[in-house]
């Protein structure tokens, strides 16, 4: 584990609280690794989370339909 001393202004404290106390954590450090994880997941790689996968995954079983003018096809110049 990596520790580290930062600087955040009083609103970011207060918010840290409030997750904190809404997810019954010990301390500020647990708050802070949440809020990370959380932001990470929908920043980082959405393409990779599971709901995605399975998407595709349903998505190579549909039936596929051959064309011959791709751009007549879907009204393209």
């Amino acid at each position: 584990m990596v520790q580290a001393m930062i600087r955040i202004s009083e609103e970011t404290n207060q918010i840290l609280n409030v997750v904190k106390a809404k997810h019954n954590l010990k301390d500020k450090s647990e708050a802070i690794e949440k809020v990370v994880l959380d932001y990470g997941q929908t920043l980082l790689e959405p393409q990779l989370r599971p709901e995605f996968i399975e998407k595709i995954s349903k998505r190579q079983k549909e039936k596929t339909i051959e064309i011959k003018d791709f751009k007549k096809h879907f009204g393209l110049k």
